[in-house]
């Protein structure tokens, strides 16, 4: 005799992951607050971009814990973490490794490939701007192939694999700017802004004591894992699919006539396949199951602002990036 009770249906399935998954993703939250004071807009886009399977640019001057960050997030997340300080002497064998020749105790000399640092789950690269072309080079393609190729041998990266790479703003001479096409590998620019006092005065008291509190882990590399699948998974509406286009096609040169003559070049494709991730990963993270416009216009800044360039005379106006986005904004509102 058949059951007459129906089938769970697929969404009955992602509602339950979701819930589960948006559960310890409110914890993971709660246990990197406890360690970074504030920066609130920071871990959250550190996490958007984490869920999103993808790479993070963050933009910010030296003492504002953009290390301690990184290192927080390995430990909550349960991901093996690595840091590299980049200087304009490092080579790219110093990320990706390189063959060592060894003699056997029977004699015979052979070649053994030693891993760099790159072979981590989450990856700090630390001032990237400061290492020469070169070397960026060999780490950008990593983080688009997810494999590193040495004397002809091919080497898979561990799964997942992330960069989060901090960039100083001031400080410019000695450094080698990122070029357009490899910026666009990051899913987002990070912007770490000075802390509010509160803030400030919290890192006073906790930071300055005989002890700090260590963070605690708060989801497994599974469960990020999943968390990913689960995010590729979560329903997006027409009217958000149609918000992400009209953002990401109005940001081209000559595409609004009110902004004619000041974009010098915008986004590709890739920056809507970032919005399309993102504003899922920050519906989950906001304990939602769907996004939202508003997720698209929350996300314009740190997706677009590292894909588009002024113009000279748009820049001589005092036009800047971030107020022509807010400008592209308002015409999805």
């Amino acid at each position: 005799m058949m059951s007459s009770e129906p089938a769970t249906s697929l969404d009955e399935v992602i509602v339950r992951s979701a819930e589960s998954t948006a559960a310890q993703i409110k914890a993971a939250r709660a246990a990197i607050h406890a360690v970074i004071f504030g920066q609130e807009a920071v871990v959250d886009g550190a996490l958007i971009t984490l869920l999103s399977g993808g790479h993070g640019l963050l933009v910010g001057v030296p003492g504002l814990a953009k290390t301690k960050l990184v290192e927080t997030l390995g430990i909550v997340l349960g991901l093996d973490a690595r840091r590299v300080q980049f200087t304009p002497d490092l080579m790219p064998s110093d990320i990706l490794g390189s063959e060592v020749l060894e003699e056997t105790s029977a004699g015979k000399r052979a070649f053994r490939f030693l891993q760099g640092p790159i072979f981590a789950q989450l990856l700090m690269a630390d001032e990237i701007n400061r290492a020469s072309p070169r070397t960026q080079s060999a780490l950008l393609q990593a983080m688009q192939e997810y494999h590193v190729t040495v004397a002809g041998d091919r080497f898979d990266l561990p799964k997942p694999f992330h960069v989060l790479a901090t960039q100083n703003p001031l400080e410019q001479e000695g450094t080698y700017p990122l070029p357009e096409a490899q910026l666009d590998r990051f899913l987002m620019q990070i912007d770490v802004p000075y802390p509010d006092r509160e803030a400030e005065k919290r890192i006073l008291l906790f930071t300055t004591g005989v002890e700090e509190i260590p963070p605690r882990q708060a989801m497994t590399t599974d469960d990020l894992l999943n968390a990913q699948r689960l995010v590729r998974r979560l329903p997006v509406g027409e009217s958000v699919v149609e918000a992400i286009l009209d953002l990401v096609r109005a940001a081209r040169p000559g595409a609004l006539k009110e902004l004619e003559g000041k974009i010098a070049w915008g986004p590709g494709p890739r920056a809507s396949q970032a919005l399309m991730l993102a504003v899922r990963a920050r519906a989950l993270l906001e304990g939602r199951f769907a996004p939202s416009a508003d997720d698209v216009v929350a996300l314009a800044q740190p997706i677009l602002k590292h894909r588009m360039a002024l113009t000279f005379a748009a820049r001589a106006e005092g036009d800047t990036i971030e107020g022509v986005i807010a400008r592209l904004v308002r015409t999805i509102g």
